[in-house]
């Protein structure tokens, strides 16, 4: 582990994130104030702001995989996905209204989830191995936001992936909806979801978008997990990578996701 941060800087950017996202005001980008730090010291500071929710009461309840798109990562100038972390109060139900000004520059992707039935550990898994652990697969829709500016006004400035991965990699929260099905009762990088925003579709996508197979986003996870000595839990829920880019959110939207043969929800923001 590479880290340019000593444990007090890392603890100070934690709670300065914290703090944005509670108070709902956008703060400077981290590597503004460290261009020298690491993608080690971007995932310690998510874990230091991890212990911070945790301390508060937070039930942590899953991850998310983000970045998994040839897009994507050409846009942030890297060549492998990131991750962050869920806890039960970023949980949200489908077909109901969220308060958009909770969230500091919000969007929305579309995304299956898979909710794991055994623990998932290893640096050499298969995607038959991530489908023997699962439990089943849902269609889901993941919340992002920024709490440090994407593009600062002041400076022009556009964060890096370094930012994000210590900003939770962007993850506010996520809805699940739909119908759930066994992890091979279908071939799910042929799963496709049309997503629509007052009325008009915004973005459609096929769940083999991500990395060939949703699977492989967790293979990802699991393996830099284990580097670790972690594991992924049984009863987690685990975001395998959006499939579509991000949809913009405006108090007054109304949105509509439909998964096909794997049923549709909504959500409206207020």
């Amino acid at each position: 582990m590479t880290l340019t941060m000593s444990p007090e800087q890392i603890a100070a950017e934690a709670a300065l994130l914290d703090e944005a996202e509670r108070t709902r005001t956008q703060i400077r980008q981290t590597t503004s104030v460290y261009p020298t730090m690491t993608m080690d010291d971007a995932y310690a500071i998510q874990s230091a702001w991890l212990d911070i929710k945790v301390e508060r009461g937070e039930a942590v309840v899953g991850h998310k995989i983000g970045l998994t798109s040839r897009a994507m990562q050409a846009a942030m100038k890297i060549d492998t996905p990131d991750s962050g972390f869920l806890t039960a109060d970023m949980v949200f139900e489908p077909n109901t209204t969220i308060d958009a000004a909770r969230f500091t520059d919000p969007k929305l992707e579309i995304e299956l989830a898979f909710v794991l039935a055994t623990d998932l550990a290893g640096s050499d898994l298969t995607i038959d191995d991530v489908l023997d652990a699962t439990d089943f697969v849902t269609p889901s829709i993941e919340l992002i936001a920024a709490r440090s500016f994407r593009v600062d006004a002041e400076t022009g400035r556009t964060r890096t992936v370094l930012d994000t991965i210590s900003d939770n990699a962007a993850d506010a929260g996520i809805v699940c909806g739909g119908h759930p099905v066994g992890p091979r009762e279908v071939d799910l990088r042929w799963i496709g979801a049309m997503g629509s925003r007052n009325g008009v579709i915004e973005e459609t996508g096929l769940a083999g978008g991500v990395l060939g197979h949703p699977a492989n986003g967790i293979i990802w996870l699991a393996r830099r997990y284990a580097e670790q000595g972690l594991s992924l839990e049984a009863g987690q829920t685990i975001l395998a990578g959006s499939f579509t880019r991000p949809i913009d959110i405006a108090a007054g939207d109304e949105f509509h996701f439909d998964f096909g043969d794997l049923g549709s929800f909504g959500l409206e923001f207020s």
